[in-house]
């Protein structure tokens, strides 16, 4: 069944703008707090609270393909045909929410208000779960779908669940924890072990279940390549190989015809 409706409202079309707008936004924030335009840098501020569950620098590439693929998700609804669809009308708000707590996070990381971006970083994980939830309830149509909508969104859901871990143990420093040692390497361990137990069962039931899979897989292998001690550095590789079988099986177990649909859809 379409989820195509036949004329497009003006809410619709405010929602479409809003969304378009708002993933410009994020490129724009993005460029702001990568190159410490307003305040430091957000790498600089990083590395000043540096915790043993840091990714290695390279990682954070990770936001040029997240910005892109957004960007294409928002050129996308609004098209003709595209404003009244019953996905966009689930999840658009959502995901401006998303572009708007995103720009909120770089800038007020930026500033070095590393708690304020900690409960905005974890608002942004909320509204993107809403939006995959949202997504997986109403499945892909066609590989348009797939590529340009369950994709984009399950990317950065993805990435975001464990860069908010990261940011918690960041703030913590940033409050005056032990950024390392023993204590701080017994909790990064246990989180990291949580971390890969939770992505492995949204990786089981979401949409884009290989995207999510991914991001969630190049994160850990960052904090593995950054070279925390042993017990991290195992927590962070049983995590990822936890994901990445949940998400072959899901992938292998359906039938050949249907294997793109399991791992976007």
């Amino acid at each position: 069944m379409t989820s195509v409706i036949t004329r497009a409202t003006v809410g619709d079309r405010v929602r479409a703008g809003a969304l378009l707008l708002g993933a410009v936004l994020q490129v724009v924030a993005g460029g702001l707090g990568g190159s410490g335009a307003f305040g430091l840098s957000v790498g600089v501020v990083a590395r000043e609270n540096t915790t043993v569950v840091m990714p290695v620098p390279a990682a954070f590439s990770i936001w040029g393909l997240v910005y892109a693929g957004l960007l294409v998700l928002a050129v996308r609804q609004v098209l003709p045909g595209q404003p009244q669809r019953a996905v966009h009308r689930a999840t658009g708000w959502w995901l401006v929410a998303s572009a708007v707590f995103n720009a909120g996070w770089i800038l007020a990381f930026s500033a070095q208000a590393v708690v304020l971006a900690q409960v905005i970083i974890v608002s942004l994980l909320v509204v993107l779960a809403v939006s995959l939830a949202r997504l997986t309830a109403l499945p892909a149509e066609g590989a348009g779908d797939r590529l340009m909508l369950h994709g984009p969104v399950a990317l950065y859901a993805g990435w975001v669940s464990v860069a908010t871990v990261v940011g918690a143990a960041t703030t913590g420093t940033f409050l005056g924890a032990p950024g390392d040692g023993g204590v701080a390497t017994v909790l990064g361990a246990l989180v990291l072990l949580v971390t890969g137990a939770i992505a492995s069962g949204v990786v089981a039931r979401t949409a884009g279940a290989v995207p999510y899979a991914a991001s969630v897989v190049w994160a850990l292998g960052a904090i593995v390549v950054m070279g925390p001690p042993l017990a991290v550095t195992v927590a962070a590789l049983v995590a990822m190989l936890a994901v990445v079988g949940v998400a072959a099986r899901r992938v292998l177990s359906a039938p050949p015809g249907r294997r793109v649909a399991a791992a976007f859809g």
